[in-house]
């Protein structure tokens, strides 16, 4: 499903190059559920920027389903983010003074499908969230707000899921709940991709991707995923 070959991203910064990415490679098939870990500045985030379509890479092909990425037009790599693609981020990324349900709906309203408030509500109930639907951010806790970033991601029923620090703003115990859903997405068939900076959270991926300096640094399967 995701392909990249030799995928590098460089940034000019005044009079000096930055090399974020450098030569990466990798293949993560439909239904895969895959942890990058890394210190800070390995490049950890550029490549889920990449992989999102939310960036181009400086060098080097990204393929999602066969179709060369690079090739697409402004337009349709927005349609590919909202249909295929799922995002959660660590600081939630909510509309303040939207409800919940307002807030899984936006995708879909962008979209412009219809039955949108329906299909934000079964978003918000299978992580549990039903009863919470008119709430504000601001009226929920962390990981209830997490909940309802989750909930936006797969209002569109993605092939993709990208997690970037998910668990970053949570203590240890909402961070596993939030991890048994994203574990629950993996199992209903969605390819689950973390970056982590927590080993104890890369432990739910059944693979490992450990990056350093921009560079791929080791790609592994677990042998076993806890229960």
């Amino acid at each position: 499903m995701i392909e990249v070959e030799n995928l590098s991203k460089l940034y000019r910064l005044g009079q000096e190059d930055v090399h974020a990415l450098r030569e990466v490679s990798f293949r993560l098939d439909a239904g895969e559920f895959a942890a990058i870990m890394g210190p800070s500045g390995s490049g950890k985030s550029t490549l889920m920027n990449l992989l999102g379509c939310l960036d181009q890479p400086s060098s080097g092909t990204y393929r999602l389903d066969n179709i060369d990425i690079q090739d697409l037009s402004a337009n349709r790599l927005a349609e590919v983010r909202n249909r295929r693609i799922g995002f959660v981020f660590q600081n939630f990324n909510l509309l303040p003074r939207a409800s919940a349900l307002e807030n899984v709906e936006l995708p879909l309203l962008y979209g412009r499908v219809s039955g949108s408030q329906g299909r934000a509500r079964e978003a918000l109930d299978r992580v549990g969230l039903k009863d919470r639907s008119r709430h504000k951010p601001t009226e929920l806790s962390g990981g209830e707000r997490q909940r309802v970033a989750i909930a936006r991601a797969i209002v569109n029923n993605p092939a993709i899921l990208l997690a970037d620090e998910p668990t970053g703003n949570l203590d240890s115990a909402t961070g596993q709940e939030i991890m048994e859903i994203f574990r629950g997405l993996n199992a209903q068939g969605v390819l689950v991709l973390l970056v982590t900076h927590e080993a104890e959270i890369a432990e739910y991926a059944r693979r490992v991707i450990s990056m350093r300096d921009g560079r791929i640094e080791s790609d592994y399967l677990r042998e076993a995923v806890p229960c």
